[in-house]
């Protein structure tokens, strides 16, 4: 069994930095990116709790390597870097509600 971290992590990784800035120059673009992730989570069955940790690991991964391209973004990783890990969690399943809300189709 694969670890979900690493996971993360590398397709991350994968991702040409093009593609990075496409999804982190617009909110917009971040929650639709997030949104069919979320999708994809829940076609292969996977709960609110497993899409939230997925969130979380996608969080902490921007946090530490990416820099926020705008104002959302920026209030995200600020809200992040001050939340305990249970506070990053309950952040985690608000970003998951707020991407199935209010992503694009």
């Amino acid at each position: 069994m694969t670890e979900p971290k690493k996971d993360a992590e590398q397709h991350a990784d994968s991702l040409s930095n093009e593609e990075k800035q496409d999804i982190l120059n617009s909110f917009q673009r971040f929650q639709d990116y997030l949104k069919n992730k979320i999708h994809k989570g829940e076609k292969v069955g996977l709960d609110e709790e497993q899409l939230a940790k997925g969130a979380e690991r996608v969080a902490d991964y921007l946090n530490k390597h990416q820099e926020p391209e705008n104002p959302e973004e920026k209030l995200l990783q600020e809200m992040w870097d001050v939340a305990d890990k249970d506070e990053q969690r309950h952040l985690a399943r608000i970003l998951v509600r707020l991407a199935k809300e209010e992503g694009n189709d």
